[in-house]
């Protein structure tokens, strides 16, 4: 990559810090329910990110223990359980459908 790349670069992701900091900020402060959605994002990109490395393989779809263990996981996640218990129940939940496929 060249120096003029890695410059532009640079200062496109600070001209996006500067606007979300400067456009955005004010007008998320002045609609409390634009802030309540806008701080539900993150945790909505994590998801998706999940569940695309849970359920993809080389690009394609793929059904197997891993979607049960993510499934166990969401339903603790709901039921407010401590982060342990949903980790070593979907573990547990995955591994044990692996032993018995």
């Amino acid at each position: 990559m060249t120096t003029v790349a890695i410059i532009v670069m640079t200062i496109g992701a600070w001209g996006q810090r500067l606007a979300g900091a400067f456009l955005v900020g004010p007008l998320l402060e002045r609609r409390p329910v634009l802030a309540r959605a806008a701080g539900l994002i993150p945790a909505a990109v994590v998801m998706a990110v999940i569940v695309s490395l849970t359920l993809l393989k080389g690009g394609d779809l793929v059904i197997d223990e891993r979607l049960a263990g993510l499934g166990v996981a969401a339903l603790l996640v709901w039921r407010r359980a401590p982060f342990i218990v949903v980790v070593v129940a979907a573990a547990a939940v995955t591994a044990g459908l692996r032993a018995l496929l």
